[in-house]
Formats: C-alpha cells, sequence, structure tokens
C-alpha cells in the first residue's frame, strides 16, 4: 500500500496528540477494568463493539467496499495489534502495574528497527547501537529484582505483547489495507475482539461471568477503553499509520510510558522505584534517540530526492 502524505500537519498532530495522551490513560483503564472483569472476554467485547460502530457508520453513510485481499490484510494486522499486542497486556495487567507495563511497550519503536533490517532496509550503525541501549533497558525492567518483583510471567506476556505490536505496526503501510482508514480500523477491531471472545471462553472466562461482582469502577473503565482507547485512539493511530511517516507516530512510545507512570502512582499509588526511573530513563533516551535520527535521515533522503527529480523534468 502506497501511504498517503497528503494530510495536513494540523490533523497530524491533532491525531498524535489524542494517541499521546488517550493511550497512555488505557494502561490505568485496564489495570482498574480487570480487577472485576474478565481480561479476555471484556477486551474483545470492547473491541468487537468498536469495530461494529465503525464498520456500520462507513455501512451506513459510503457502504462497504472491500476487496478480498484488503480484508486479509486488515484482519492479520488486526490479530497482531489486537490479540497479540493488546490482549496480552490485558493479562499481564493482572499482575505487573500500568506504568511499568507502559514503559515496556515503549519498546515498540526498537523492534520495528529490527523488523525493517529484517526487511532489507539499511539501518545506520548508530541506530543499532541506539536498539542496543534500549533493549538493554528492557532487560533492566523485566527482571524481577530489578522491576521490584513484578510478577515474571507477566512480564513475559508483555514482551510478547511488544513484538506482536510491533509487528502489526510494522506491517500496516505495507499491505494492501482498505482505503477507508474508518472501515481498515472497523475490520481490524472486529477481527481481534472476536478472536478475543473466543479465547476468553475457550479459557473457561465466560462460565465465570458474575455480573453482581464487577464494580462501577471497572464498568466505567471499560465504557472508557470503547469510546476513546478503541473509537477515537485507535482509528486515530490507524489513520496515523497511513498519512504520516513511522518514525513520527513512533513517537508516541515515549509519550505514553510518561503519561502512563504519572497516573498509576497518582490514581492507584503504583510504586515508582528508583529502578522503574532508570529503566524508563534509558529506554525513553534510547527510543527518542532513534525516532528523530530515523525521521531526519528520511527528511535529509526526501531533500535530496527533490532536486533530482526537478533536474530530471528540466530534461
Amino acid at each position: 500500500m502506497t501511504t498517503d502524505r497528503s494530510a495536513s500537519r494540523i490533523a497530524i498532530w491533532s491525531a498524535l496528540a489524542a494517541v499521546y495522551l488517550i493511550w497512555g490513560s488505557t494502561y490505568l483503564a485496564i489495570a482498574i477494568a480487570v480487577q472485576t472483569l474478565p481480561p479476555l472476554f471484556s477486551a474483545g467485547l470492547r473491541f468487537c463493539l468498536a469495530g461494529l460502530i465503525l464498520v456500520g457508520f462507513v455501512a451506513i453513510r459510503r457502504g462497504v467496499r472491500v476487496g478480498r485481499e484488503q480484508l486479509r490484510s486488515a484482519a492479520t494486522v488486526g490479530l497482531l495489534l489486537i490479540v497479540g499486542g493488546n490482549g496480552f497486556v490485558v493479562l499481564a495487567e493482572r499482575t505487573v502495574p500500568s506504568g511499568l507495563t507502559a514503559l515496556i511497550i515503549a519498546s515498540v519503536p526498537l523492534w520495528i528497527v529490527v523488523f525493517r533490517r529484517f526487511a532489507g532496509d539499511r539501518i545506520h550503525g548508530a541506530t543499532f547501537i541506539g536498539v542496543a541501549v534500549g533493549f538493554a533497558g528492557v532487560a533492566f525492567l523485566v527482571v524481577p529484582r530489578g522491576a521490584s518483583g513484578a510478577d515474571a510471567g507477566g512480564l513475559v506476556l508483555l514482551l510478547v505483547a511488544t513484538v506482536s505490536w510491533a509487528l502489526g505496526t510494522f506491517l500496516a503501510p505495507r499491505l494492501p489495507m482498505p482505503r477507508d482508514g474508518l472501515l481498515s480500523t472497523g475490520i481490524q477491531q472486529l477481527a481481534g475482539g472476536i478472536v478475543l471472545v473466543v479465547l476468553g471462553a475457550a479459557m473457561g472466562e465466560l462460565g465465570r461471568l458474575e455480573p453482581s461482582t464487577w464494580s462501577t469502577g471497572s464498568l466505567l473503565a471499560m465504557g472508557y477503553l470503547v469510546v476513546f482507547g478503541s473509537l477515537v485512539a485507535f482509528t486515530a493511530y490507524s489513520w496515523l499509520l497511513q498519512h504520516a511517516p513511522v518514525s513520527l507516530v513512533s513517537t508516541y512510545a515515549y509519550v505514553n510510558p510518561v503519561v502512563a507512570v504519572f497516573l498509576g502512582a497518582l490514581i492507584l499509588a503504583e510504586p515508582v522505584t528508583p529502578s522503574i526511573l532508570i529503566g524508563a530513563a534509558i529506554i525513553v533516551a534510547a527510543v527518542a534517540f532513534i525516532v528523530t535520527r530515523e525521521g531526519a535521515r528520511q527528511r535529509a533522503a526526501r531533500a535530496n530526492a527533490t532536486p533530482r527529480a526537478a533536474a530530471s523534468e528540466a530534461d
């Protein structure tokens, strides 16, 4: 798919602001939701509802037009982002603090660089150094003793979620996705949501449903995740992948953790230990270095290409 760069800067930065702030707060909302709601089933229901709303809106306004290959691509990205990414995060947040979760997920841009290298992209040596430093920060956080005794199983789930989310982000601009951004997002959320519901049922969550135990806080958090986390922020993210450079879109990874750690400490009194601060500083610095360096290289490449194109037209 050829990525459309025709969007205005105002539209791009408005979408980025939504992803920055809302996704930073969803880690807190997930932590509250899973206190009393079944994790996979509630996450699946969240995305199914959001997906149905988006697809229904598109169907009413302009009709659903999507080819088989586009449908398959959107579903594939949805499974990677929602099932492998969000689903594992939901499971992990039963035992891992929301702020620490966001810090580990901040390593997504590091994995994207790895996938780019496997795909044959030329990666500057300094970028690989940044990746190595970033992974060192992740390792510092996921060692249970360095993460204040955080559950090892939850940390493993987060690592898998990070790789899955990075792969979905890497593939989205490279696959033939539906041209309608809302339709693409709706298909992704429906595909991922259905699979999460099925997985939840397979794990016996439906048999253990007890609505009388669901807290008001968990239900409000669920509503927030549906409206803001799925409908607003996820739609903005999918739109950005088609209208802005991945290097710019990836900057959410070092803004979200700041929001998540602050909210987790403020509302849930999650501990912010020196080891977490050190690991956070390492990861955020490495991601910031990689994203800004790659963005500068891309801008330089486009600037060099413009004079050559002009000279070619003159000839």
